[in-house]
């Protein structure tokens, strides 16, 4: 039996029943598919040009698969689905546009896809979004990308935690079905001098504290859309005002995206998960939950007077009872901002009325930039 009639088998079997696995076995002297260096590689590559056009779902869980078959007639006997722990599925990687979009390109409309855009590091927060994208799509894609644009002077860039490796084991645990993981040069080439300006929020307080930053996340952001062109899209709201502007995005430009905004995940002392949070002291990171103790102090406050049968609070208010609790951490060296938002612009308000606002602050601790907020309905 040659090779290609081996590889044919497995197709025309992962097309029928609607998988998405990646085969990188040859067969050996007692019939039976077995893992070969030698070919993986060209396998991998035969069967994903070929099963991926067939494919309608991915839901089902990641497996390797053993095929035996009759090593004198060649004919097919079984297949084992069994999953066994060191053999699960890595997500494809692919470090260039064109790779990419020659993926999509392969599924069939009907075929939903869910992106995570990320910038590695991946901590419980992007894991959450990945998994809700996996329950809600048929192909999940995440990208790992450190966007060079939405860093200003003096900020992380350089130090930024890349852990490329770590992040695609994460992904591969959770079934991720492909990884964009592009370098700098293929983002923006030599003579890049195209932007996406939201007009506006430069000038929201986290706008005005990071210039140009949320022009980098526009750019960016529109751009891994146009590529992966993915059914949906997640998002956490630990980046409050991120998450108004790629609605914004999305309705201006008329992209057929769904964006789905999750809850900020927290660790149990109620600190945001962020990948900056590996930049504090043992010290430092004992005093940070101080930073969701103000906002909570700033919820209490909203709705102990709405309970008493207010209409409205005055902004102000919220925003002093936010800056009381920082005051009192003495490790925080400054308080960049507390915002209270309309959470669908996130405008700054003077009242607060039923309809809620989000209340947002940054802040450093020690040297560390740290950001949160809460949404109040």
């Amino acid at each position: 039996m040659s090779m290609g009639t081996v590889r044919r088998r497995i197709c025309t079997r992962t097309s029928r029943v609607a998988l998405s696995h990646h085969f990188t076995s040859t067969l050996g002297n007692n019939g039976r598919f077995e893992t070969s260096d030698a070919t993986a590689s060209s396998n991998r590559r035969w069967c994903e040009e070929r099963c991926i056009r067939g494919k309608s779902s991915s839901k089902a869980p990641h497996r390797f698969y053993a095929l035996k078959v009759n090593p004198t007639s060649g004919t097919y006997l079984t297949m084992s689905t069994a999953m066994r722990d060191e053999s699960i599925t890595r997500p494809s990687i692919h470090p260039t546009i064109e790779s990419m979009r020659s993926v999509r390109k392969a599924y069939d409309s009907s075929v939903s896809v869910g992106f995570v855009p990320t910038m590695g590091a991946l901590h419980e927060g992007h894991l959450s979004l990945i998994r809700a994208a996996r329950s809600q799509n048929d192909v999940v894609v995440a990208s790992i990308f450190v966007n060079p644009t939405q860093f200003g002077e003096g900020e992380d860039l350089d130090k930024y935690p890349r852990q490329l490796e770590k992040d695609v084991d994460l992904l591969s645990s959770i079934g991720v079905d492909h990884v964009f993981a592009p370098s700098s040069d293929t983002m923006y080439g030599k003579n890049h001098v195209s932007y996406v300006e939201p007009t506006g929020f430069e000038k929201t307080r986290e706008g005005i504290a990071r210039p140009n930053h949320f022009r980098g996340v526009a750019t960016v952001v529109t751009k891994l859309f146009n590529i992966v062109q993915p059914t949906n899209a997640y998002f956490g709201q630990k980046d409050a005002v991120q998450c108004v502007l790629i609605r914004r995005i999305v309705d201006d430009l008329n992209m057929n995206i769904g964006v789905k905004i999750l809850d900020t995940v927290r660790e149990s002392d109620g600190l945001a998960m962020s990948s900056r949070n590996a930049y504090l002291t043992s010290e430092q990171r004992r005093k940070a939950p101080v930073l969701y103790k103000a906002l909570c102090s700033a919820r209490e406050v909203f709705e102990s007077r709405f309970a008493r049968g207010m209409e409205e609070v005055d902004a102000a208010d919220l925003r002093e009872v936010v800056e009381n609790v920082l005051r009192t951490e003495p490790l925080i060296s400054e308080v960049q901002y507390v915002a209270v938002d309309d959470s669908e612009t996130m405008q700054p308000l003077t009242r607060v009325g039923r309809d809620g606002c989000v209340i947002s602050l940054a802040c450093i601790l020690g040297t560390v930039r740290l950001i949160d907020n809460v949404v109040l309905i």
